[in-house]
């Protein structure tokens, strides 16, 4: 993946051997833990967040510390910092969360790595870092300079849309890079999704101008949501949480044959789609809500 590698590379002003990579960020997190984790060792992360993350644990062995979101559905940082003992060997944080949109801020995220022990590695999930817009997230490459135990992942999946071809990476200190690599089995980008994703660094304008369209419909999206009555979080991702409970199953049925992403008992993810989509999305929403049935 040396061409890969050295596209990178120059994009991020940072070596080669900064870098590992693999089919999606999902199979460099997998990577990561195998290398990283074994029986008896702990893994802090928040819940809900990213659905593999659980999977991803339990493969390694490791026992699976999950600290609950705050009412607002961001990380609680405070209460994942105590939950770190001397077992604890990862901590995941997802930012903007999926799949409920908010971040961690740059000043939480900070004090929260000068809480970390220096050899607990603090994975910093940025699946939907193009997304952000809030001045006050954090920043993975920022906190990886500063701090020597933190691994960015990052995808080509979301913003670049290259989700079939699967390609990931993570950004970390050279050891830490070559864990990962020699944890990562042979032959899984293709020469192919590496072409891809090397072209794909190379349109960053074509890339900011899709995104920012699905921000502009990502915001009108919130306000109309809102406007219906829906507690809707402050999302810097390509989607919108709704925090439905058990009513997420019956709210998903409702927007058939729009496909929307129910959590049983959690809430709906909707992705940000195309406008023509999204007012339907909306208005099925809006008669969904003036149907429920009221306690």
């Amino acid at each position: 993946m040396t061409p890969l590698y050295a596209a990178l590379s120059e994009r991020f002003g940072l070596s080669p051997d900064h870098f590992a990579a693999g089919t999606g960020s999902v199979a460099v997190l997998f990577a990561l833990l195998n290398a990283h984790l074994e029986a008896g060792d702990e893994i802090v992360y928040a819940w809900r967040s990213f659905e593999a993350y659980p999977i991803a644990a339990a493969l390694t062995g490791a026992t699976a510390v999950r600290i609950a979101l705050r009412p607002d559905a961001t990380h609680d940082l405070e209460a994942m910092a105590a939950a770190v003992t001397e077992r604890t060997r990862v901590v995941l944080v997802c930012t903007p969360n999926n799949p409920t949109g908010p971040v961690v801020t740059a000043d939480e995220l900070s004090q929260f790595l000068d809480r970390v022990p220096d050899d607990v590695l603090v994975v910093v999930d940025e699946a939907y870092v193009e997304f952000v817009r809030d001045p006050a997230a954090a920043d993975g490459l920022a906190a990886l300079d500063r701090h020597d135990n933190v691994v960015v992942l990052r995808t080509f999946s979301k913003a670049y849309g290259l989700a079939g071809l699967r390609v990931g990476f993570a950004i970390a200190r050279p050891e830490v890079a070559e864990s990962i690599r020699k944890a990562t089995p042979p032959f899984t980008v293709t020469d192919l999704s590496q072409a891809a994703a090397i072209a794909s660094l190379e349109a960053q304008p074509a890339l900011e101008e899709r995104v920012e369209a699905i921000v502009q419909e990502r915001e009108a999206m919130v306000v109309a949501l809102r406007s219906q009555g829906f507690a809707v979080p402050q999302t810097q991702a390509n989607f919108v949480w709704l925090p439905l409970g058990d009513d997420a199953a019956g709210f998903a049925a409702a927007c058939d044959p729009v496909s929307v992403r129910p959590f049983p008992g959690d809430g709906v993810r909707i992705s940000v789609g195309s406008p023509q989509v999204n007012a339907e999305v909306i208005a099925r929403a809006e008669s969904w809500m003036r149907s429920r049935p009221r306690s």
